[in-house]
């Protein structure tokens, strides 16, 4: 007989060191194929990070089941009802793979229109069409990703997760440098030869999480989890995931705009967006594993009714993230021109990605805020309140802002990064206050009891 006793969440850092790895091989897999096609072109580097922000939209609109199963299937797991868990986990698989394929068919068909909207010019629509139908026509492949690794994740099995994307990575990689460089007698792609590998790995990914789910936790998932659609479960997972899924994509689109009149600037500018946004990723990994391992453990207290307890976890992950944090800033401020210069040779690109990964010194503190706390609200059934935050800031601040310092007033990337800068801190302040004042213990009450009542 299985055992489906639900077992107690490991500690932490147990949680976070492999969501890091997993975080940093995710952000890998973009650096590596803008490392490898900066080979080709600056121009086709220009059109591949474009084209990737449509893909990455995309995929924050597949998050928001993810988010919202995760935080429910920890509050299951912490009430100690693994039955309630398992049928969250399957309506959110369900429910994903069906978004993504509607996904998939609508980027397939307005590839150019989307890369249009992003002011890419014809030069550059050379690379990123071809390019956005391989890799937007199979997001549905991404969004059973998503779904699967957040069940895998909240059930304590972040190692997992961790080893399927590193060998996701290396299949990649081993891809691009066929298919780009033309080894052992391939055809040499360019640009379609990197979404061709990305898209193979996709696939071999999802084999292996499927078979993972249903080794680590017995999920059974049914033909009828595909077709049926359980209102309460999904307004239960919809309550945590839309709002984050909101905030997310809100992000992401003041951030295409921005890209927009980036674009206008000129290639070069948008390049050195390009190339400094890859680097600036992954010094956001510490705060987002952090945040990420908290929002596990913070669930599984709110579903056990330690509520003190989820208080102090979420200030304890704090101060371990923004002393990471820094570090690792102050690290990548000090290597800026050398990591840049991996990339390109370019000496203007040089020079304004290394005043703006400086200027991460202030910027990645404000992030560790967001990150983490955001998480910590979320896990607490408190998701609304990040969202409304982050729709004033992120469209007053960030996207006017930057439009404002960069182009109006003539200060280029810097006056954008500045506005990036000034919303950060803003929300990520806003946020702490809200949990110091504990105003999300009424939602995390009642979180709780829709856990107990199964």
């Amino acid at each position: 007989m299985t055992d489906t006793t639900p077992k107690p969440p490991p500690g932490l850092i147990a949680l976070a060191w492999p969501i890091f790895i997993e975080q940093a091989l995710h952000i890998l897999t973009g650096v590596v194929d803008t490392f490898m096609v900066s080979h080709v072109s600056d121009d086709a580097v220009a059109a591949l990070g474009s084209a990737n922000q449509v893909v990455v939209l995309f995929l924050i609109v597949f998050s928001f089941f993810s988010i919202g199963a995760s935080v429910v299937i920890t509050h299951h797991l912490g009430a100690k009802d693994r039955e309630g868990a398992d049928r969250i986990a399957a309506t959110a698989v369900g429910t994903n793979t069906w978004l993504g394929l509607i996904v998939s068919v609508a980027v397939w068909f307005f590839a150019e229109p989307m890369l249009r909207l992003l002011q890419l010019s014809d030069g550059l629509l050379v690379h990123a069409v071809p390019f956005l139908h391989l890799m937007g026509g199979t997001l549905f492949l991404e969004a059973m990703n998503f779904a699967l690794s957040a069940v895998l994740r909240s059930h304590g099995h972040t190692r997992e997760v961790m080893v399927v994307v590193l060998g996701q990575n290396v299949l990649n990689f081993i891809g691009n440098a066929v298919l780009l460089f033309g080894l052992f007698g391939a055809p040499e792609m360019g640009v379609v030869g990197v979404a061709l590998s990305t898209v193979f790995s996709r696939f071999v990914a999802c084999v292996a999480l499927w078979i993972l789910v249903e080794h680590h936790t017995h999920l059974k998932l049914r033909v009828a989890d595909f077709l049926t659609f359980h209102r309460e479960r999904l307004g239960r997972i919809l309550h945590i995931g839309l709002p984050a899924a909101g905030e997310n994509i809100s992000w992401w689109a003041a951030f295409m705009v921005i890209t927009a009149f980036t674009a206008r600037m000129g290639d070069t500018t948008l390049a050195a967006q390009t190339y400094t946004m890859q680097i600036a990723m992954v010094m956001l990994l510490c705060s987002l594993s952090i945040g990420l391992a908290t929002e596990i453990v913070i669930g599984r207290l709110v579903g056990a009714g330690s509520f003190d307890d989820a208080y102090a976890e979420c200030m304890r992950s704090l101060r371990i993230g923004l002393v990471v944090t820094m570090c690792i800033a102050t690290v990548f401020a000090l290597l800026a021109p050398w990591l840049l210069g991996f990339f390109t040779k370019d000496p203007a690109i040089i020079a304004t990605g290394t005043i703006l990964l400086r200027m991460g010194l202030l910027l990645e503190p404000a992030r560790a805020f967001n990150l983490i706390v955001i998480n910590s609200l979320r896990a607490a059934g408190d998701a609304r309140y990040p969202l409304y935050a982050g729709l004033i800031s992120q469209w007053t601040i960030m996207a006017f802002g930057g439009w404002l310092l960069g182009s109006y007033f003539g200060f280029g990337l810097v006056g954008v990064w500045c506005a990036f800068l000034i919303d950060e801190w803003l929300r990520g302040l806003a946020v702490l206050h809200r949990w110091r004042k504990r105003r999300w213990l009424k939602y995390a009450l009642r979180m709780r009891a829709s856990a107990v009542a199964g």
